[in-house]
């Protein structure tokens, strides 16, 4: 199992193709969706199997799971990816499962995936979106060291836009 990042607390590793229930659970409650796009049950799934696909295929870039490093208990999922086709720009997205919200995870994951993105890619940028409401990921972002900036436009919804510039060395 290819391993992202450990922490004293969680690990950031590949999903296993037998973890896609647990995958998909995290999509059942209502509220950990709510800042989520829309999608359904067989969207989901098919994101998933997608990125077992990428891990299969080298991929620096992905979907991967967290899980608590004492029980292998299910936290969530993080995620980089290029930035509408800009391979420049990564950004940053996360879900956790609701039990695992207020305790930190969300700012220590966030500041890992930075890091990892800074270092394993040659992006110039990394960004983060977020619907208007969801202050607590806007918190989370901008203690990972990301600058608010204007709002974006994307599919028709207003959305919280950050950004970080990697230093020039």
């Amino acid at each position: 199992m290819h391993i992202i990042a450990q922490t004293p607390r969680f690990v950031i590793r590949n999903f296993s193709p037998e973890e896609e229930k647990i995958y998909l659970s995290l999509f059942d409650d209502e509220e950990v969706t709510r800042h989520l796009p829309k999608r359904t049950r067989d969207e989901n799934r098919r994101i998933f199997r997608e990125g077992l696909h990428d891990y299969a295929a080298g991929q620096v870039l992905g979907r991967w799971g967290m899980f608590n490093n004492g029980n292998e208990e299910f936290i969530g999922i993080c995620l980089l990816r290029p930035y509408d086709s800009e391979l420049n720009k990564i950004e940053l997205g996360y879900v956790l499962g609701r039990n695992f919200w207020g305790k930190g995870i969300a700012g220590e994951m966030a500041q890992i995936m930075v890091a990892y993105a800074l270092t394993h890619t040659d992006a110039t940028e990394i960004v983060g979106v977020t619907t208007l409401g969801n202050l607590a990921s806007q918190k989370v972002l901008q203690k990972a060291g990301l600058e608010r900036m204007d709002n974006i436009i994307r599919d028709g919804e207003e959305l919280a836009f950050f950004k970080l510039v990697k230093a020039v060395q």
